[in-house]
């Protein structure tokens, strides 16, 4: 399942994944806020706090992560992975150099900094 983050920046289009994560999940939660940030900002500050094992996103809805990134190639700006596994910061930090935009890795304690991160470009000074 995925949710949009409620209290994240207005600039900032912000989820949650939890449990299973489908591609309908994508399809009717986030291509459509990502839809109205584009729309409404002309850019994408994207945040995903993934709070599930990776093995629960069906291949579904990796393909749909796939299409939202190509769709929207060109509006990418930020975009900040919320995880507390290793492997995902690391791709995280791997993938940034192969996108347009800013792409970076924070663990879940770090999810104001992250979203903080995403609305402005600068981290919460710690």
């Amino acid at each position: 399942m995925i949710t949009i983050i409620p209290d994240a920046p207005e600039n900032v289009a912000a989820f949650k994944a939890s449990s299973e994560v489908t591609k309908q999940d994508f399809e009717s939660v986030v291509t459509p806020e990502v839809a109205r940030k584009t729309e409404k900002f002309e850019e994408l500050n994207y945040l995903m706090l993934i709070d599930t094992d990776l093995n629960n996103f069906t291949a579904g809805a990796w393909l749909e992560d796939v299409l939202l990134g190509l769709n929207n190639l060109a509006k990418w700006n930020r975009a900040a992975i919320v995880t507390d596994s290793s492997g995902i910061q690391n791709f995280t930090e791997i993938f940034s150099v192969l996108m347009p935009g800013e792409f970076k890795a924070f663990p879940k304690e770090n999810l104001y900094n992250a979203l903080y991160w995403c609305q402005n470009g600068n981290e919460v000074e710690g």
